[in-house]
């Protein structure tokens, strides 16, 4: 299971990648693991101010769909275009091209406060 050390964590599978003063947001290769075959992916939140642990939207597989939650507070910029026509981009690279959203964050240093890739891991482990 590949998960990035440079990348931050959420106790909800997303993971977030600082870029300059902007973050982008996916969900980890374990969350896609777990859902299967990404059929769809909603976010009707973009230009929109949300609160950390907030609902952004929602990822549909074929036998499930779960809400996906902002790791830390910020206003939703974008939404990953290509995933309107390829929603199986979150399957096949979801930390690369499967990107779901870009945001604004409210305070930067607010990714401190996710987990790190070791403390993911051991989540995940149980």
């Amino acid at each position: 299971m590949n998960t990035p050390k440079e990348l931050k964590y959420t106790k909800d599978h997303e993971w977030a990648r600082i870029e300059g003063d902007v973050v982008y947001v996916g969900i980890t290769d374990f969350a896609q693991g777990e859902l299967g075959e990404i059929v769809y992916v909603d976010v009707a939140t973009e230009g929109e101010t949300l609160s950390a642990e907030e609902v952004f939207g929602s990822i549909e597989a074929v036998k499930t769909v779960s809400d996906l939650l902002l790791p830390i507070e910020g206003e939703v910029l974008e939404l990953n275009s290509e995933l309107e026509e390829h929603p199986e981009l979150v399957n096949e690279d979801p930390y690369g091209r499967g990107w779901i959203i870009k945001i604004k964050p409210a305070n930067i240093d607010d990714v401190d406060g996710l987990l790190s890739a070791d403390d993911y891991l051991k989540l995940i482990a149980g």
